[in-house]
């Protein structure tokens, strides 16, 4: 220990030069520096069970000295939106930069009339379609409207409106096997996201296996915990 310097529980560490009286030195609370960690459920199944649903695992982690910033679920795709082929693409007659396309979405109607701005809306592509009455949350629900004077029966979609990622420069474009009418969310795994806060005091917790062996403590499965082989 140098002098002057004392430690206390919790992050603490009260400093003064050597020789002076410690009453009015500076107390430094380490611990208000926190890390950022964000943990898949889905890739945590690799190593441990879990016991509960995401947010009550948030809880019960909170209580065991973690905090949490939120939880975000990844890829929850509405049933509504189903795997759609793009028949024609015609110039909007209004617009330079919005197409009217008719699409398949493997209904027995008619094929969709759908205006869209995506610049990849191309004859052929498999895309993801929001069929009338899709509801993404939040209030943003879709309806038949018009466009600029041309007449909308549904959306296609980017992978940042499936929440699957950020991009938005364009439509998703699924595999070309896709079936036509399929629920886009068949095609992807969802999976939950929670944000940490980690205290520097415990760097085991900036890792997904140090996570596993924290759900591993609070739910008395020890012996469950699943390690990679290291060689």
């Amino acid at each position: 220990m140098f002098p002057g310097r004392r430690t206390f529980a919790r992050g603490y560490v009260e400093t003064a030069p050597p020789g002076r009286n410690t009453k009015n030195s500076i107390v430094h609370k380490f611990s208000e520096h926190k890390y950022p960690m964000k943990t898949s459920i889905n890739w945590l199944k690799n190593y441990i069970d879990i016991p509960c649903p995401a947010k009550e695992l948030a809880e019960r982690l909170t209580l065991a000295g973690l905090e949490v910033e939120g939880v975000e679920t990844i890829g929850d795709i509405p049933e509504s939106i189903v795997v759609g082929e793009v028949l024609t693409r015609e110039k909007h007659p209004d617009a330079d930069r919005l197409s009217v396309c008719t699409v398949n979405d493997g209904s027995d109607d008619a094929p969709l009339q759908i205006v869209c701005g995506a610049p990849n809306c191309d004859v052929g592509n498999k895309i993801p379609v929001a069929r009338i009455g899709t509801d993404f949350g939040g209030g943003f629900k879709i309806k038949k409207t018009k466009l600029r004077g041309v007449k909308s029966f549904g959306m296609m979609c980017s992978a940042r409106e499936l929440g699957l990622s950020e991009d938005h420069e364009g439509l998703l474009e699924l595999p070309v096997d896709s079936e036509i009418g399929t629920p886009v969310n068949t095609l992807f795994d969802s999976d939950t996201v929670i944000d940490w806060e980690v205290t520097p005091n415990r760097p085991d917790w900036l890792s997904h296996i140090g996570i596993a062996r924290a759900i591993a403590a609070i739910s008395g499965s020890a012996d469950d915990l699943r390690l990679p082989s290291v060689k």
